[in-house]
């Protein structure tokens, strides 16, 4: 048989069987003849030769056919599949090795036979569409049974392309034999049906083709249920935290479109029409034909968490709330679920199988409460928190706290779940605090605390009523105390606390404010004179002698009265006035009593709160500092500004600076203020630095007590240092008391001030001790002119007469002059005159906030005049 030539492909021409490729007998028959001719002497020489040619020829192109002839025949043979080569009608010319093995015949059984022999069932039109298939270029595909010479049958897949064969329009069938493939699937889908895992396979679009039995069960439909129950549109996915998960994210479609494993992720899958939510562990494995780098298909293993998340959930509610127990509603049955450990909270010897069997624990007014809560929850509300009373199955009550929540990422709130706390022994524990906590433990009466917030309640519910309270001090207390120890003042207290108790009976509120101090609060609306008569009876009953064991002892009280709404409205203002009324007693004649007034409001206020407070005013953060400008005042040009301390006290309200700075120096609680007003002036010129605004120099006033008392310059070397700013940034201003003042010290501390490049300044010159020959030897850079004399220029011919010699004097010493309080243009104009080059006073500015003095140090110059 002659080799098969192929079908040509576009641009390559095909070998085409002729005179190279003739028969191979009459090639064999001719080369001998050709050869015995080329010996005949009778021809001529030429001739012999061209004979002789010929007959090498034909013996060399015969010996080429065989040669091409076993080849295709041993390629053919070598193929490990069936193949057979049909011609046009479908008629074997040729079976390979293979396929004679595959069917169990020879190749003479088969040759010449119709393809039909081979496979019976196929149609007697069944080479239209293999034909059609080819003639467009492609390579027709079909699975098929064929048939063995013995009659039994065997799965193929058969390959079939164009070829020409000897010289006719042929084609090549390979089959590949299936049996094997599919033996494999069939065991391989019988696996996946004995796996309780889950399966389905998508295809590259992500349609379901395949899904196990164990799937179709936690999916919770029945067997042989139509899949497309289980199509996505049928549910709402969302991720471990409650977050809805968008359907080309879910782990399926991201395996598909990256190629790679997803691998035990945790996904809800909440049922639309069955309002179920089930939470799986999936992983998703992408599946790629041969050759390919694209997914073919995705198959999706999962397995039902849904128990294991929801006691997840509910341990570890429990675990932040130190192991107290859980709950979980299914709301669809109506099904409760309770920890163990909840169970035991609530004292129950039955399980609770339902939503009502679990409020029946509770009492009768606690169940709607609760009933409410849940349902809102189940409405989108938020979380909620409520504590409930209940009884227990021994009768015992009990208190607990209840948490519920929609469990997270279920979109349709079926189930609610939360967490049970008991809180019986905290309930019990909180009344005997609160009972404490409003009494004194001595006396038995109220406490301060106590007093305070009633008090506090009675203003608030009767504001136009009148309350009075009476601040009651006992006399000679300490004497008693000291003298025979804390024992016999004690007893002496208790004593004192009946003899209130008995002379104000129900008239009163009576309280233990503190140490030997009582208060007694009544409301005096009907019986004006009610405060002035139980102060009376009050130091009526203190008139016998007080008995401590064998000792005896004159006590008498000092009281003092306050009104609301008269005197005050908030309590502790009112018992402040009372205490101020009991003070002004006390020290005019004790054993009497004193009504507040506004005059003793002011004295003591001056001396006590002022004081009390001021010491508390840092640590409250109560100051403040504004920044006055200091101005060119020939231009209007901001130069520099002066930081001025503010206070706001929380219980004083705004007191200026001359109301408190004179508190502050006598108490010493200005060395501490001072160090906090350079710290707050430091961070005040860095944020403004940082801000873009350019190094502004603020100048600071240092008190003698902070200069003499505090290492000064190692502690504003610090601040440079924490803030970054040069020495320059910063001015200190100093009265004249450092003037006269251990002067070696003066001159070490300044010298060393001025080494980090601070500007150093006298303050208020000419008004203090004006000491000249110390002026001459400070290392200072400039002196402040008093408001006390830039007041009355131009007209005040002794005042200019103090401008002109101070003006004179920094002249003189090189020394730079600012001008304090300008307040009219005529102050200007004669400050100008006189060479005084900066001022600073109201004409221009009052001392502002840091961002007013920063957007009026933006502000055109003309603003500033």
């Amino acid at each position: 048989m002659k080799p098969p030539t192929f079908l040509p492909q576009e641009g390559h021409p095909s070998p085409t069987p002729g005179a190279a490729a003739a028969n191979e007998k009459p090639a064999q028959d001719l080369s001998p003849r050709l050869l015995a001719a080329s010996q005949d002497a009778t021809l001529p020489a030429a001739t012999r030769q061209l004979l002789q040619q010929a007959a090498n020829g034909l013996t060399t192109l015969a010996r080429a056919v065989e040669e091409q002839r076993l080849r295709y025949r041993n390629l053919f043979d070598a193929v490990p599949d069936p193949v057979s080569i049909l011609a046009e009608d479908g008629t074997v010319l040729d079976l390979n090795r293979a396929g004679m093995q595959a069917y169990r015949m020879s190749r003479a059984e088969v040759v010449g036979q119709n393809i039909n022999m081979l496979n019976p069932e196929l149609p007697r039109d069944h080479m239209v569409p293999v034909w059609e298939t080819l003639k467009r270029g492609g390579t027709y595909v079909i699975e098929v049974t064929n048939r063995r010479a013995d009659g039994s049958r065997f799965p193929v897949e058969v390959h079939s392309a164009n070829m020409s064969f000897d010289g006719r329009k042929c084609l090549v069938a390979v089959a590949r034999d299936l049996s094997s493939r599919q033996e494999a699937e069939l065991r391989y889908r019988e696996l996946m049906e004995a796996i309780d895992k889950g399966i389905v396979v998508h295809a590259a679009n992500g349609d379901i083709v395949y899904c196990n039995s164990a799937a179709m069960r936690i999916l919770g439909f029945h067997e042989g249920q139509d899949s497309s129950a289980l199509q996505l549109e049928q549910w709402r996915f969302v991720d471990a935290g409650g977050h809805e998960i968008q359907q080309h994210d879910l782990p399926v479609y991201r395996a598909l479109r990256t190629g790679k494993v997803v691998d035990s992720e945790l996904v809800g899958m909440y049922h639309r029409h069955d309002r179920q939510l089930l939470w799986l562990s999936v992983t998703a494995v992408p599946q790629f034909e041969p050759g390919t780098a694209t997914p073919s298909r995705a198959t999706t293993l999962f397995s039902d968490v849904t128990e294991l998340k929801r006691d997840s959930t509910l341990f570890d509610r429990a675990q932040a709330l130190a192991h107290i127990g859980g709950w979980e509603w299914d709301v669809a049955p109506d099904r409760m679920y309770l920890t163990d450990e909840a169970l035991r909270i609530l004292g129950t010897r039955q399980p609770l199988l339902n939503r009502q069997q679990f409020l029946a624990c509770l009492l009768p007014d606690e169940r709607p409460r609760l009933c409410a809560a849940i349902n809102q929850v189940r409405a989108g509300a938020p979380a909620f928190d409520m504590e409930v009373q209940g009884r227990r199955d021994d009768g015992q009550p009990f208190w607990i706290r209840v948490i519920g929540e929609a469990e997270p990422g279920d979109l349709g709130t079926s189930r609610v779940t939360g967490t049970l706390q008991d809180i019986s022994a905290d309930k019990l524990a909180e009344e005997s605090l609160r009972l404490r906590a409003r009494t004194d433990p001595l006396t038995g009466l109220m406490n301060r605390d106590a007093v305070l917030t009633e008090l506090g309640a009675r203003l608030a519910a009767a504001s136009d009523e009148e309350m009075a309270v009476l601040y009651i001090d006992l006399d000679r207390f300490k004497m008693v105390n000291d003298l025979l120890g804390h024992s016999a003042g004690d007893e002496l207290l208790v004593q004192a606390a009946e003899r209130i108790r008995a002379a104000v009976a129900q008239r009163g509120m009576i309280a233990r404010f503190g140490g030997d101090e009582f208060l007694v609060v009544c409301n005096c609306a009907r019986e004006p004179d009610l405060p002035e008569r139980l102060a009376q009876s009050v130091l009526d009953a203190f008139t016998p002698t007080f008995h401590v064991g064998k000792d005896e002892f004159p006590i008498t009280a000092s009281i003092g009265i306050a009104r609301s709404p008269g005197h005050a409205l908030r309590p502790q203002q009112l018992i402040q006035n009372a205490d101020v009324a009991m003070y002004e007693s006390k020290h005019r004649a004790r054993n009497g009593w004193q009504h507040f007034t506004s005059e003793l409001a002011q004295q003591q206020q001056d001396r006590l709160h002022i004081e009390t407070q001021l010491r508390r005013a840092v640590d409250n953060e109560e100051f403040r500092l504004v920044y006055q400008p200091q101005v060119d005042l020939k231009h209007g040009r901001v130069i520099a500004a002066e930081a001025l301390i503010r206070w706001q006290s929380r219980q004083l309200g705004e007191l200026r600076p001359d109301v408190f700075i004179n508190h502050a120096e006598n108490t010493g609680d200005i060395v501490r203020i001072g160090s906090w007003v350079l710290r707050e002036a430091c961070r005040q010129i860095a944020q403004w630095r940082d801000a873009g605004m350019g190094l502004v120099r603020v100048a600071v006033n240092v008190s003698y007590r902070q200069f003499a008392g505090d290492d000064l310059p190692k502690r504003v070397r610090a601040l440079l240092q924490e803030f970054n700013l040069p020495g320059s940034a910063l001015e200190l201003e100093f009265t004249e008391r450092v003037l006269i003042e251990d002067a070696p010290a003066t001159l070490r501390i300044f010298a060393d001030l001025r080494a980090l490049g601070i500007v150093l300044t006298i303050d208020d010159f000419g008004e203090g001790y004006s000491a000249l020959n110390y002026l001459r030897r400070l290392p200072i850079h400039g002196l402040k002119l008093s408001q006390l004399f830039t007041e009355g220029v131009p007209h005040n011919r002794s005042d200019v007469a103090v401008c002109k010699a101070v003006a004179a004097i920094a002249h003189s010493l090189g020394l730079g002059l600012v001008a304090e309080g300008v307040e009219s243009e005529a102050q200007r104009q004669f400050l100008l005159e006189l060479g005084v080059p900066v001022g600073q006073g109201f004409l221009f500015s009052p001392g502002l906030p840091a961002d007013d003095f920063a957007r009026r140090l933006a502000l055109p110059l003309a603003s500033m005049t």
